[in-house]
């Protein structure tokens, strides 16, 4: 069974930066695209960025592009959000996803926050102070 576990959250002022990380366990060979996914307080949970398996193409919500990147290391099972310039209404709790389906386009992946994607991690809080 595929895992997910993240690490890298906490408390930062805006404008300040994190690196959120989530490491893969079990049979990773089957991941074909991985996500990072959003829960601000009070909100559904939102679709902030996706790369496939080579890590050569990536996708992000409007409201983080410019600022977030997010990059994989096969070699070491991980996969990483790197968030610049943080503001007040990036907070929320950060959630790592993982899917097996081939050919899943990352636009459609972007649509998936509330149902469908094969494998959640537990999230990690990230907190912006103004």
């Amino acid at each position: 069974q595929v895992r997910l576990v993240e690490s890298g959250g906490g408390l930062v002022q805006a404008g300040g930066s994190l690196r959120l990380s989530c490491i893969v366990s079990g049979p990773t060979f089957s991941i074909t695209a991985m996500g990072w996914f959003r829960q601000p307080p009070g909100k559904e949970r939102e679709f902030v960025a996706a790369i496939i398996r080579t890590g050569i193409s990536t996708y992000y919500a409007d409201s983080v592009k410019g600022r977030f990147t997010i990059s994989r290391d096969n070699a070491k099972n991980t996969v990483y959000l790197q968030m610049n310039s943080l503001k007040p209404e990036d907070t929320a709790v950060y959630y790592c996803a993982a899917d097996r389906r081939s050919g899943l386009a990352m636009s459609t992946m972007s649509t998936m926050a509330l149902a469908g994607l094969d494998y959640w991690g537990q999230g990690t809080q990230v907190a912006v102070s103004s």
